[in-house]
């Protein structure tokens, strides 16, 4: 970033921090991604249904899983479902319940995806160690905001001048 006034002014910014860092990366991930056409959203479904031992999730759990709303998750299915990589089905047990699982072709992909993070890696600063206290690192933050910043929550500025 050039040194002006602007990024001076961003440089203390946690949260400019983390979303540069966040587009740098999905910018890595779409360049290796582009061989099986699918975008990073794509991919962690892929991967996050692959990791689940072929059990499936339905799209409640898929959706806590991965932090997104039905409104970003159910296009995001239709279009996987339509290239044959997932499958949606009704449970049995209550219809109301839609059960996303890998097909045959999906977990296929997802054994050809299995490179996508090591070449990810390779990119990324030598030092494996300190990549794995930043993921963790990350991890913790997330949690943590996930337990204090629901609805209601006040901000230090509120806080002070209510």
């Amino acid at each position: 970033m050039p040194d002006s006034g602007a990024s001076r002014a961003l440089d203390p910014l946690l949260c400019f921090a983390v979303y540069s860092l966040e587009r740098r990366i999905t910018r890595l991930y779409a360049d290796l991604l582009a061989p099986w056409g699918l975008s990073y959203l794509q991919y962690v479904v892929v991967t996050a249904l692959g990791g689940n031992a072929g059990a499936g999730l339905t799209v409640g759990e898929l959706g806590a899983v991965l932090d997104l709303d039905s409104g970003t998750l159910s296009p995001l299915l239709k279009r996987l479902e339509a290239r044959d990589v997932v499958r949606r089905t009704r449970s049995t047990a209550d219809e109301r319940v839609v059960v996303v699982t890998l097909t045959d072709a999906g977990r296929a992909l997802h054994e050809e995806l299995g490179d996508v993070q090591r070449c990810l890696a390779e990119r990324m600063p030598p030092d494996e160690q300190a990549a794995v206290e930043l993921r963790d690192q990350l991890r913790r933050a997330n949690d943590f905001l996930a337990g204090h910043a629901g609805p209601g929550a006040t901000t230090r500025h509120e806080e002070t001048t209510a």
